[in-house]
């Protein structure tokens, strides 16, 4: 194909060259032969024999001077005429004194002339200019004429040579081609067009139908192709397509990831809310490929399944502790101590149940209430105390509960960690509403976060612990922070008063507008405490012992300990933590 249209391309050049080239062959002809007759025409002695000599003659004096130009010029002929257009020479002796063949009007009129005609020698190039005396009068006019064959020679003439040239070019055009081709054939493989073309349509149909997103950046970090799935994960837009990703990414590690500032296999990043798994790999060209996979659904599957085992352990823990209390009811009974066995009973519900209302009636919506009592349970599982402040109190007036419970879910879970390698492990949280902000503060009596890693541990995949067997771990504070700049608010970690950690993070608008209610009505009280029954249960469906175990009011003492202290309980049933 390429040597098809570099030999187009020469034939197309001579062609072009050719066409203008006869023309320009005729106008030098017409020229040299104007150029011939104005000197002609200049010789004075010629005038003067033209107007001295009666008439004209074979072997005159103009006849003679005629025809020694014409011999030295080599043109085909020098005519001389006078006003009556009668030739007075001409390389045919039979011709002279018999008018001129074409009409000599406008060289006798003072004009010079030049044109491509036929006479009597044939077809010529000629020049006719006026003959004029030494006083300027025109006595005559002098024609030159060039043979038209002459010209025709030069023409053709010039084809071998300009076929020669163009021969060349087309030689180095067929090896440039060659050389371009092979080259080519490198590039793709050895692919023809029709290859290239369903390959493309196939990479595009698979870029845009697989469900793990690619971003392909050139050498200036400019990004060359996004499919539909990076544009959803990163909440990109076609037309974003050719600008840096520096422009149309915020700064963070997700950016710092794609450009490579940040190099490893799987790393984890948080993008708008969502886990995705992040793998670079560099180009050829000096450019890069990203792809993408969203692991928001399997980290909350991992978390929950989490949540699931820590709730099964605390099920377990709370079966063995109530066969304990079963066995001293029953046998208080078997000793006939009755009073002491209804008194038992009812000591124990009843504590049970305030403290599981406590945590109702400071937090009132019910999700967070319910992973509350959770968080509680699996807390006095593990042996570590959780508490809420005497200041606690959310209105059930949350604009985003699911929100707010992934907030609190992933700092109790986290200070649960930090404080159970603790002497004295507690956990206190603290919810309260200032307008329509909400303030959330975890604190636990754990090691603390150091001054120079308190901006690290907000980092994506950043963890000092082990990794769960569901996926990673360095998630759960990076989406805290994730959520809580989303609603215009912020996470910060100081020094708890005691040692140990203090995370504080704060919600603005997170709150609906109050419903109307009297103003400065206090707190309805809670009913009169009645007997405790089967269906006594604390929010979420669990038990009423595990929240009274587990979250006593603050500085409380339970009125009955544990019968199974948790140690000696995870002994027992094979627990290893």
């Amino acid at each position: 194909m390429q040597l098809t249209i570099a030999a187009g391309v020469t034939v197309l050049a001579t062609g072009l060259f050719l066409a203008p080239l006869s023309s320009q062959l005729d106008d030098q002809a017409m020229r040299r032969a104007l150029a011939i007759a104005q000197t002609t025409a200049a010789r004075p002695e010629l005038a003067d024999a033209l107007r001295d000599a009666g008439r004209p003659t074979a072997d005159g004096p103009v006849q003679a001077a005629a025809e020694r130009v014409r011999r030295v010029t080599g043109a085909e002929y020098v005519v001389v005429m006078d006003t009556r257009g009668v030739r007075w020479s001409h390389p045919a002796r039979t011709q002279i004194g018999r008018p001129v063949s074409t009409d000599p009007s406008a060289a006798l009129a003072g004009r010079e002339v030049m044109q491509i005609d036929t006479g009597t020698l044939g077809r010529s190039a000629r020049g006719k200019v006026p003959l004029r005396d030494d006083d300027g009068r025109i006595v005559g006019a002098v024609s030159v004429g060039i043979a038209y064959e002459s010209v025709r020679d030069r023409l053709v003439g010039a084809v071998p040579g300009l076929l020669a040239y163009a021969g060349g070019a087309l030689a180095v055009g067929a090896l440039a081609a060659y050389a371009v081709a092979r080259r080519l054939r490198r590039r793709t493989h050895d692919l023809a067009f029709s290859d290239i073309s369903a390959l493309l349509a196939e990479r595009e149909a698979m870029l845009h139908g697989i469900r793990e997103g690619v971003v392909a950046l050139d050498a200036g970090g400019r990004i060359r192709l996004v499919n539909d799935e990076a544009q959803r994960l990163l909440e990109l837009r076609a037309e974003h397509t050719g600008r840096p990703l520096t422009e149309v990414l915020p700064p963070g590690r997700t950016t710092d990831v794609l450009a490579g500032r940040v190099t490893g296999a799987d790393l984890l990043t948080v993008s708008g809310g969502r886990v995705l798994v992040a793998n670079r790999m560099p180009t050829d060209d000096g450019g890069a490929v990203a792809t993408l996979r969203d692991r928001t659904e399997l980290e909350r599957l991992g978390r929950e399944l989490d949540g699931t085992r820590g709730l099964i352990d605390a099920l377990r823990a709370q079966d063995h502790e109530h066969a304990n209390r079963l066995h001293t009811l029953l046998g208080l009974l078997e000793l006939g101590l009755h009073e002491e066995a209804v008194e038992f009973v009812t000591e124990a519900v009843g504590v049970h149940r305030a403290t599981a209302e406590q945590v109702t009636e400071r937090v009132h919506d019910p999700l967070l209430a319910a992973l509350l009592v959770g968080k509680a349970t699996v807390a006095a599982e593990r042996g570590v105390s959780l508490r809420l402040t005497p200041d606690t109190l959310l209105p059930d007036r949350l604009v985003d509960p699911p929100g707010l419970v992934t907030v609190l879910g992933n700092l109790v879970d986290n200070a649960m960690d930090a404080a159970a390698g603790s002497a004295d492990p507690l956990v206190a949280v603290e919810l309260r509403a200032e307008g329509r902000t909400v303030v959330l503060t975890v604190d636990d009596t754990g090691p603390g976060v150091p001054a120079g890693r308190r901006e690290l541990v907000f980092t994506e995949g950043w963890s000092t612990k082990e990794p769960p067997a569901h996926g990673k771990r360095g998630i759960g504070l990076a989406l805290v922070r994730r959520l809580a700049e989303r609603q215009g608010g912020s996470v910060t970690v100081t020094d708890r008063v005691g040692g140990g950690a203090a995370f504080t993070v704060v919600l603005p608008e997170a709150l609906a507008d109050a419903r109307v209610e009297t103003q400065g009505e206090a707190p309805s009280e809670a009913p009169p405490e009645a007997p405790a029954g089967p269906r006594d249960r604390a929010p979420g469906n669990m038990p009423t012992a595990a929240v009274a175990r587990a979250v006593p009011a603050q500085g409380a003492t339970p009125a009955t300990p544990p019968a199974v202290p948790p140690a000696r309980h995870r002994a027992r049933h094979g627990t290893t933590r």
